[in-house]
């Protein structure tokens, strides 16, 4: 993982660019004191995991009282 500066990383961005899609990690500094202000990554596809349907089937239980009522706005507000 590399560090630079924040106006190093600014002249040579088609460069780290190049670096970080080759898959190298780039820590960005700002100021005196070099304060990590971010961190650049390569880009990977995130695949979606499936969602398992009914995993609290049987484990939990909802009722509502016959007189239960809300309105619309106070649905819509909560």
């Amino acid at each position: 993982m590399k560090t630079v500066t924040i106006g190093e990383f600014k002249t040579n961005l088609s460069t780290y660019a190049d670096q970080v899609q080759k898959g190298e990690e780039l820590i960005v500094t700002h100021g005196r004191r070099k304060k990590k202000i971010f961190r650049v990554l390569p880009y990977k596809e995130i695949k979606s995991k499936k969602r398992k349907l009914g995993l609290l089937n049987g484990k939990v239980n909802v009722k509502f009282s016959k007189d239960f009522k809300i309105s619309t706005d106070e649905f819509l507000s909560s």
